[in-house]
């Protein structure tokens, strides 16, 4: 079983939101996540609240050997580069 953290789209159109989720990788856009870690919302201005993220959960998903999505690791890089600032 290959799992994947990634985006999964929620919300309206033209309002975006995701839910950050680990997922099996053959599973589509819309299928059931294994587990979800956080939110992450765009149109957010503060950025304390533009990603919330299950920290603890996320990295023992990665040592377990799941690999983020480009755009998820993106996001785990500049959270974590935000959190060394506060």
């Amino acid at each position: 079983m290959s799992v994947t953290i990634r985006l999964k789209r929620i919300g309206k159109p033209k309002h975006p939101h995701f839910r950050v989720v680990a997922i099996e990788k053959t599973r589509g856009p819309s299928g059931r996540p294994i587990e979800i870690l956080g939110t992450y919302d765009p149109k957010e201005t503060s950025s304390a609240k533009k990603l919330t993220l299950n920290q603890e959960r996320v990295n023992h998903w990665i040592k377990n050997g799941a690999k983020p999505s480009d755009t998820v690791a993106q996001l785990l890089k500049a959270s974590a580069s935000n959190k060394g600032k506060a």
